[in-house]
């Protein structure tokens, strides 16, 4: 296993059948080695720098029913609501006034915020708050849709695919399907996004072929951004009788995407931190170097429950976590933290 692992951190390539191997076989006692290439491989991309965002989650409505979310359409416990264009923009300004440079915009597949509607907001937040980038997460749109947006101002788009084993896919996402995702990731970089990927640990049926094809999905796709995190059972969702995903798969598959893809962006998920108070440090020793902080204002912070006990690490929790990320050798960057691509 340490040469199959010494041939992805030099290459940054296995075929199919060795990452498989490397899934079965590797053992605990190797974890060291592995996080130590993925800090490595970080480092000499970004060096020690931990980039900050800063994630508004302005709707928690959706017309979706995904089989894992806890604001899927047919949970009628949700408590919904939906945030203005004067609440998004004046929480954004607290945020700026505390030097945050990237905004982060979630929410359900929620069609009341029309085209028009998301280019007004996206222009106001550009011309208010320069300097700034801009990402959404707001699902899936057509491409004259997605490039609206970028035209509007928008820099980044997050679109996890959760799996890319299209059975599962579509068993998990009811009147969706895996072909209509990937096809929304290759319009996003068409259009040049930086484009985020990612996918859930702990999904039923997986297994480690599974978790193979996400990882050469994501080479495929070359993704700027890329987050992965266990799976978080609610209770209100078909999926409340699973486990939760393992963190030791998780961390192992952060550090193996690490070195797959050595130039993504990569954050400490929420899940990670749901499930484990040390998931910041645990994470950027696997390779992570993105930490998202809640911007969304008190009265909803706790209603965007995708998942139950869901970490919404405040905005104003800056000095806390600066010191919990320098005790293990790296520095908070507030920056737009661009990929290094953009840079260029």
């Amino acid at each position: 296993m340490k040469g199959i692992l010494k041939q992805l951190y030099y290459n940054n390539f296995l075929p199919r059948e060795e990452i498989i191997a490397l899934l079965d076989n590797i053992t605990e006692h190797m974890y060291p080695m592995l996080f130590e290439m993925a800090q490595s491989t970080v480092k000499r991309v970004y060096g020690n720098r931990i980039f900050i965002r800063g994630l508004m989650e302005f709707s928690n409505h959706c017309k979706n029913n995904c089989l894992y979310c806890g604001i899927r359409r047919n949970n009628k416990e949700v408590v919904r609501y939906r945030l203005s264009k004067t609440q998004i923009l004046d929480s954004l300004k607290k945020a700026y006034n505390l030097g945050y440079k990237t905004f982060v915009l979630q929410s359900g597949e929620d069609l009341y915020y029309t085209d028009r509607l998301l280019v007004e907001i996206i222009k106001e937040i550009k011309s208010k708050f320069p300097n700034t980038a801009l990402t959404l997460s707001i699902g899936e749109r057509d491409f004259d849709e997605y490039e609206q947006f970028f035209n509007a101002g928008v820099d980044r788009f997050l679109l996890r695919h959760e799996t890319a084993t299209p059975s599962l896919y579509n068993m998990l996402h009811p009147n969706m399907n895996f072909e209509n995702r990937k096809n929304c990731l290759y319009n996003l970089k068409k259009i040049r996004y930086q484009t985020g990927a990612g996918f859930i640990v702990g999904l039923p049926n997986e297994n480690n072929e599974v978790l193979a094809d996400n990882l050469l999905f994501l080479k495929e796709l070359n993704p700027e951004m890329i987050g992965i995190g266990p799976l978080v059972p609610h209770p209100q969702t078909p999926l409340s009788h699973m486990k939760a995903g393992s963190i030791k798969k998780t961390l192992l598959l952060l550090a193996l995407t690490r070195l797959f893809i050595p130039r993504a962006l990569i954050p400490i998920t929420s899940a990670l931190n749901t499930l484990d108070e040390r998931g910041i440090e645990k994470g950027i020793k696997a390779g992570c170097n993105v930490l998202m902080l809640n911007l969304s204002p008190k009265s909803v912070k706790t209603k965007y429950e995708i998942y139950k006990g869901k970490e919404a690490r405040d905005m104003y929790e800056i000095a806390a976590i600066k010191k919990k990320i320098n005790a293990i050798g790296y520095v908070v960057d507030m920056s737009r933290g661009d990929h290094i691509d953009w840079l260029k």
